[in-house]
């Protein structure tokens, strides 16, 4: 089996039996695509390492999107030789096309991370890509399910090869990546991704809003017109993905830092971080005032959150991906979170030393107690609500410092439209 993946083009190969625990969770979705499913098959492409690190992101973006041709090329030849020999089996798709008829609802059939992971292919590194022990991050993976057991069951590494040096966290444009590992996923996403899913709906809702062609060149510039038309024309381009670029973890990568970090640094590095570029943030986002200090070079510009939250739950869980370390500053509190209404719930948030945590259910000493319509609750950290307004029309009770309820709202961006 393994020769017949690497005959077909993968770099490395790994199995993992559907019924090891490390991916569990994904049992459920994978027999939905292929119910035979007994094996997975992790494969890895190797992308060159120069194309990637270059500040010109056309050649980069380029050698993403060829490497993504080149391991799901890989697998469909796997599994065509597979369904020769009568053996079921599916390639997962190493990204794109998703299902994504349920944005923002999860789109991805099947999570490649875990899964080579569980196979031995990498470990995921301080930046939160997968870094293979020789080819380093400079990878790309994809899944194949067959209907067959197979006798080498890979087991994963019992080492990291990320060496912790923390460039990702020096190159980043919005500091998705924190000092102390902590991730804020809402930088990430709307800064890289902004001509992809929701930075898109955010775009065509520019245009939608638009009163004519001078308003619209007014908010958006020819040059990101025209980028977003090379993304529609030649898939879709990464704003940065320099946690990448600068990743000198890898036996095959690691040398040129090992003999030289300040060199490497300065090579690798300096290049990305002085590049003139324009960075999308949220409105009141940590990035929103970082990027203007750190990297002068580069021009902010505010952009619309567009993950929407269908549901309370949902609401809830959207306010994780988007809460902002910086601005939590030195907020320690508890709030206790009645919601009443069509959508009733009852739940915990905990903020402590720049992090946030969410429970079902009331826990702990309180320090400020709210209750809400969910309807209200949802619309609290739009740009408009008045929080005066809303407690003379009892839509909004607290129980405690009226100021906590202001730490708490300061810890996230600005929900809504940009003004």
């Amino acid at each position: 089996m393994k020769e017949l993946c690497k005959k077909a083009g993968a770099d490395d190969v790994g199995f993992v039996s559907i019924e090891r625990q490390e991916i569990a969770d994904q049992k459920p979705d994978i027999l939905s695509i292929l119910p035979e499913t007994k094996t997975l098959i992790s494969i890895v492409s190797r992308m060159n390492r120069d194309a990637v690190r270059t500040a010109t992101r056309s050649i980069a973006n380029h050698e993403f999107h060829e490497t993504y041709t080149s391991v799901n090329e890989a697998a469909r030849h796997i599994v065509k030789e597979l369904e020769a020999m009568g053996i079921p089996a599916v390639n997962a798709v190493a990204a794109f096309p998703m299902e994504v008829q349920d944005f923002p609802g999860k789109s991805w059939p099947v999570s490649h991370k875990p899964i080579a992971e569980a196979a031995g292919m990498g470990k995921i590194g301080f930046h939160r890509n997968v870094i293979h022990p020789k080819f380093g991050n400079f990878i790309l993976l994809d899944t194949i399910l067959i209907g067959a057991a197979v006798t080498d069951d890979t087991k994963p590494l019992d080492y990291s090869p990320c060496v912790e040096c923390k460039l990702c966290v020096a190159a980043c444009p919005v500091e998705a990546i924190g000092p102390d590992g902590s991730f804020n996923f809402s930088a990430c996403y709307s800064h890289n991704y902004r001509e992809f899913l929701g930075g898109f709906l955010d775009w065509t809702e520019q245009v939608a809003d638009a009163k004519d062609k001078h308003d619209y060149r007014e908010k958006v510039s020819d040059g990101e017109v025209v980028s977003m038309w090379q993304s529609l024309s030649f898939k879709p381009s990464y704003k940065a993905a320099y946690c990448i670029s600068v990743c000198p973890a890898g036996e095959d990568v690691i040398s040129p830092y090992l003999e030289d970090r300040v060199g490497f640094a300065e090579r690798h590095v300096k290049p990305l971080q002085q590049t003139a570029e324009t960075i999308y943030v949220l409105p009141n986002s940590d990035a929103e005032t970082l990027v203007p200090s750190r990297f002068p070079a580069k021009t902010v510009k505010q952009v619309r959150w567009n993950v929407g939250a269908k549901d309370i739950f949902s609401y809830l869980f959207n306010i994780t991906l988007t809460f902002q370390r910086r601005k939590a500053g030195d907020l320690n509190a508890t709030y206790h979170l009645r919601l009443t209404g069509d959508m009733p719930l009852e739940a915990t948030i905990t903020i402590a030393q720049r992090r946030i945590e969410i429970e079902f259910g009331l826990t702990g000493d309180p320090d400020l107690v709210i209750e809400a319509t969910s309807e209200t609750w949802m619309g609290a950290f739009e740009q408009g609500f008045e929080l005066e307004s809303a407690l003379k029309t009892g839509d909004i009770k607290l129980e405690g410092p009226q100021a906590l309820f202001h730490r708490l709202a300061d810890c996230f961006p600005t929900y809504g439209d940009i003004n």
